[in-house]
């Protein structure tokens, strides 16, 4: 097996966390005027651009990657052309277009959004945010005030979950960090009678927290609305989503579908997880499809957003016109994989 170097990117000044499902050479190969994709540096958008980092599509465009937040702000400046954003920026960067047929979502639960709490949901009264995540951190205010019915007080920190848990009731956990937890509890717990994750604190890692509760943000959203929800989107400006682009995009994520096996494999050795276990999330838990049901999920969240005032209005969610969603394309990216 060819042998995986940890690449690390630098965005804006900054040196990001290696990139775990690369295993290409240290710079990638692309034309000084090819276009610029912002990609969020999580396991969950390895299926998503698997044909630019392991395809020949890799060679038409610039990479790079950060966190979700990062993406959307290079978007917003022109630091980028395309970018997979979280879908409350969506409503709050003027003139974008969704790239057609994929986004980021979870039908039912999804295991890497956590909010992690030293008490039951209801009883809190600090909460601190994963400042990585604008579209989660929104979440779960509209979660606090129309599904848990409190109104806590909200800090951004970062994702560092003891430091959170010692100045705050609960801390939102989101990406690879949340997986993880999510699979160590998993191992040690079961379920209680109302279908919450309870464990000792110790036997994950956390001693200093006696009994953890944990709560899948997409578990709650879904009692609440009935929904899917979408966590992110491909966004660009309407000139660059091209029909090519589009399909380049769609064949990307295709192959990525295809190659889900390879892609835990990979992922298992950066994150030191199993295989077995980040197939079963990428397949069962997070869904690359676009859907009308993925869109009413996607529009009750933009209504309830609006009405707590996260943001200025209902955006209309424009896709890009220029090409049409094969159905082909469609299917697999939907498809619920062995």
């Amino acid at each position: 097996m060819k042998a995986r170097n940890r690449i690390k990117f630098v965005i804006g000044g900054l040196l990001e966390c290696p990139l775990v499902y690369w295993d290409g050479p240290d710079r990638i190969n692309c034309a000084v005027n090819s276009l610029r994709i912002s990609i969020v540096q999580y396991l969950n958008t390895a299926p998503l651009v698997r044909g630019f980092t392991h395809g020949a599509l890799g060679e038409k465009y610039q990479l790079s990657f950060t966190v979700p937040s990062r993406c959307a702000e290079a978007l917003r400046t022109s630091a980028a052309d395309i970018a997979i954003i979280p879908a409350i920026e969506y409503a709050r960067i003027p003139d974008l277009v969704v790239l057609p047929g994929m986004s980021i979502a979870s039908k039912r639960a999804v295991r890497s959004l956590l909010l992690v709490s030293t008490k039951p949901v209801r009883e809190v009264a600090r909460i601190a945010l994963d400042r990585s995540s604008r579209s989660t951190q929104a979440l779960v205010r509209i979660l606090c005030q129309k599904w848990w019915s409190i109104a806590p007080e909200f800090v951004e920190e970062e994702p560092d979950l003891p430091a959170m848990l010692r100045k705050s009731d609960a801390a939102l956990l989101i990406g690879d960090p949340a997986l993880r937890l999510a699979l160590d509890v998993e191992r040690h717990t079961q379920r209680d009678g109302v279908g919450l994750l309870r464990c000792s604190g110790e036997t994950v890692g956390f001693p200093e927290i006696p009994t953890p509760f944990l709560y899948d943000i997409v578990e709650e959203w879904r009692a609440l609305a009935g929904l899917p929800a979408v966590l992110a989107v491909w966004a660009a400006r309407p000139e660059v989503a091209t029909p090519e682009v589009v399909r380049d995009f769609q064949e990307s994520l295709a192959q990525g579908m295809r190659q889900l096996d390879e892609i835990s494999e990979e992922a298992a050795q950066g994150l030191g997880l199993p295989a077995a276990d980040l197939r079963r999330y990428l397949s069962e838990n997070i869904d690359y499809g676009l859907d009308e049901e993925n869109l009413r999920g996607l529009r009750l969240y933009f209504h309830l957003a609006a009405e707590l005032g996260l943001i200025s209005r209902e955006p209309e969610i424009v896709m890009a016109g220029a090409a049409k969603v094969r159905e082909s394309d469609s299917e697999l990216a939907g498809e619920r994989r062995r």
